[in-house]
């Protein structure tokens, strides 16, 4: 049975009972301690008492093959992180060349759209120059054109875009 030590440093006769006086009492391993004293485990001790397993000649080979690597796998090893150094260089030099042809891309693009808007200005300058009243005066006065009477409108279809077929009368 284990042996308790008592909670309380004094008895009800107000004597104590060697724990409060700074005795300390040996207990056993089984034995429980209460309040704030601790015994500290004396590990030097226990690491003498237990017995040290000696290891079989195979087993310690076989640590020792285990702590030393062989001339071809440290090869491979090395093979290994240039292929995934490569690999790595490749990766980032694709992905360096995907952001410049994205960003010419964009310059692109707002080269266009300055151009479009270029365009759009000038036609509209040029649209607005134009006075169609004075081309016609022209065309009918100086150059002696008329309107198209009815029977002088060809019509044409346009089944494919390479070539024109005439529907003319008939």
């Amino acid at each position: 049975m284990a042996r308790y030590q008592n909670v309380y440093p004094y008895t009800r006769t107000g004597r104590g009972n060697g724990a409060a006086a700074g005795g300390r009492r040996s207990t056993g391993r089984n034995d429980y301690v209460y309040g704030n004293v601790a015994l500290q485990p004396d590990i030097r001790r226990q690491l003498e008492e237990e017995p040290r397993r000696k290891l079989s000649n195979e087993a310690r080979k076989n640590r020792d093959k285990a702590h030393h690597m062989s001339l071809g796998y440290v090869a491979f090893l090395v093979a290994a992180l240039c292929l995934a150094g490569l690999v790595l260089v490749n990766f980032i030099q694709l992905q360096s060349e995907i952001t410049n042809m994205a960003e010419t891309v964009a310059d692109k693009e707002l080269q266009l759209n300055s151009l479009k808007v270029d365009n759009d200005e000038v036609l509209n300058r040029i649209n607005g120059s134009i006075n169609m009243e004075e081309i016609r005066e022209i065309a009918i006065g100086e150059l002696g054109m008329v309107y198209a009477q009815e029977g002088q409108i060809e019509k044409y279809s346009f089944d494919e875009f390479d070539y024109l077929r005439y529907v003319g009368r008939d």
